[in-house]
């Protein structure tokens, strides 16, 4: 099937980073190689990974020339992601980690908003867990002023190649986790149109042990600090941080909510503005 295509230029990039997910590595990119739109490349980027993910990667390459297979010493995903970008020749590009998957018409029905609406510049959809917990989950709606507390869409968005290279790239600093939230709120400003396919075409793993199921409360509030240290132009236009007591009673419902939760998904953790912006605030400028 693929013959035809080589020397057809890519519509989209999908881009790959791995690192020691070499078990997963082949589920993902058979989810890549049953797309129903076919005019794709997928760039593999082993960060350093010291299992067996070279070899996994190559086969791939070998069995479809669409797969691309790039390899550099371990700088972590955000890193990888920028340099995966870098090398990629399609106008659209799609995160997607080593481990999920995407609906084989998750790429034809993203392509077909961009292509009828020039004003949209993100798509993604509702997705469904799976491995050590199976379910679908509908996300909610997006609003800009609520993605600033709290991750609303997950790192596999599609995107135009040139909407990220006007920007920084994946902020290389968020060496822990929430990197997907962190790149959201420098790629996006409050007039961008996106758009929720309110279908699920996005496979999230959750495993037991993972980044995402370890993070601890010490750990996701150094996380939320350097969110804001990155961020705090737009978070203090946005949060007053002399309020503090408006909405008080809802951002505690949120938190007491997160209290009690066992397993931190997706990145989708409350960043209660008041609060965090006062706290914050505190330890830049003490």
């Amino acid at each position: 099937m693929a013959e035809h295509l080589i020397n057809i230029a890519p519509t989209i990039s999908i881009i790959v980073p791995c690192y020691n997910q070499a078990q997963y590595l082949s589920e993902t990119l058979q989810s890549v190689l049953e797309q129903e739109y076919q005019y794709w490349e997928c760039i593999i980027v082993n960060d350093g990974s010291p299992d067996n993910t070279e070899e996994i990667a190559k086969r791939w390459v070998e069995k479809d020339s669409r797969f691309k297979y790039f390899k550099k010493e371990n700088s972590g995903v955000a890193d990888t992601r920028n340099y995966g970008i870098k090398q990629a020749e399609g106008d659209y590009i799609l995160p997607l980690d080593g481990d999920d998957k995407i609906d084989s018409k998750y790429i034809q029905k993203a392509l077909e908003i961009f292509s009828h609406d020039n004003e949209t510049k993100l798509v993604y959809s509702n997705l469904i867990l799976f491995d050590a917990k199976d379910e679908k989950l509908i996300l909610q709606d997006y609003s800009y002023k609520n993605m600033l507390v709290e991750n609303q869409i997950f790192v596999s968005a599609i995107f135009r190649r040139t909407d990220f290279l006007n920007t920084a790239g994946f902020n290389p600093n968020m060496t822990a986790g929430l990197e997907d939230w962190d790149f959201w709120l420098t790629f996006l400003k409050a007039e961008d149109k996106v758009v929720k396919i309110n279908e699920f075409l996005f496979f999230y793993r959750i495993k037991a042990n993972s980044r995402s199921t370890s993070i601890n409360k010490e750990k996701n509030e150094r996380l939320l600090l350097q969110i804001f240290k990155n961020h705090v132009p737009l978070y203090l236009e946005y949060f007053n941080p002399i309020r503090d007591h408006i909405e008080a009673d809802f951002y505690k419902k949120e938190s007491d909510m997160y209290k009690k939760s066992t397993e931190y998904k997706i990145g989708r953790i409350i960043l209660y503005p008041i609060r965090c912006v006062q706290k914050a605030l505190r330890k830049i400028f003490s």
